[in-house]
């Protein structure tokens, strides 16, 4: 289907291809079934917390389910449509923002829907040991030894990496990946979502890695250990010129 989203060409006409498409390759979710779906996007919100927008692919998602989305758990106490309004169900194909997540999830993630809060804490806690004993397996390294075998070795650039959203430190911490070479080769340390707090100072400081902060900012314990240790803040609010800083760097 020829489109331009510039002249908002055609638009309709894609998605009438695609109903037809669904219609014709018979495309079904069971509605009457524990909510299943993926995170689009996910975010720190300042006065609500943690926020993912979800895409119900099968079930139906309600508020008051418990919920696991990917190693974080929680209890859906509100959930906004696309349109900005509260609902209290959304069924397959259905976009909706999910309120009353522990902690912010990561794009792609699984949502599952699990008999109560016990069995939640229990899979989420399982999972995020996974994760945690995959990361230890990389556990960053002082940049004296980094340097210390130069002749032999590709050299390394530790980075830390925070953002506002989950989909921009995923695509910094592609586009910092896509700089490195054969001599030299990006290192991400760690990457996350909300304000840089003082254990990613900690982190940074152990390295001598820089934190780069996608239009997030310290908090104040953050700041206090950072100006004691010396640890090196970069803010961005446009990627190309963070790529164009680590470039140089």
């Amino acid at each position: 289907v020829e489109v331009s989203a510039l002249k908002g060409t055609n638009l309709d006409g894609l998605l009438d291809a695609i109903a037809l498409q669904a219609e014709i390759l018979e495309l079904k979710a069971n509605p009457d079934r524990a909510a299943e779906g993926t995170v689009i996007e996910a975010k720190l919100d300042k006065g609500r917390g943690p926020l993912a927008t979800l895409l119900v692919q099968r079930g139906t998602l309600r508020v008051g389910d418990v919920i696991v989305v990917g190693a974080v758990s929680g209890k859906v106490r509100a959930m906004i449509d696309d349109h900005g309004r509260q609902v209290k169900e959304a069924g397959p194909s259905t976009p909706v923002e999910v309120l009353g997540l522990g902690a912010v999830p990561s794009a792609g993630d699984q949502l599952s829907v699990v008999e109560n809060e016990a069995r939640a804490r229990e899979v989420a806690a399982y999972r995020q040991s996974v994760l945690d004993r995959k990361r230890t397996t990389a556990a960053p390294m002082s940049l004296e030894n980094m340097f210390a075998n130069r002749a032999s070795t590709t050299i390394e650039f530790p980075l830390v990496v925070k953002a506002d959203v989950q989909g921009s430190a995923e695509a910094i911490v592609n586009a910092l990946n896509r700089l490195s070479t054969d001599e030299i080769k990006v290192r991400i340390l760690h990457s996350g979502v909300g304000a840089i707090t003082e254990s990613d100072v900690t982190l940074a400081n152990s390295t001598g890695a820089p934190i780069i902060g996608f239009n997030v900012r310290p908090n104040a314990k953050a700041r206090e250990v950072a100006e004691r240790n010396k640890v090196e803040f970069r803010y961005y609010d446009v990627i190309y010129h963070l790529t164009d800083w680590a470039k140089s760097a």
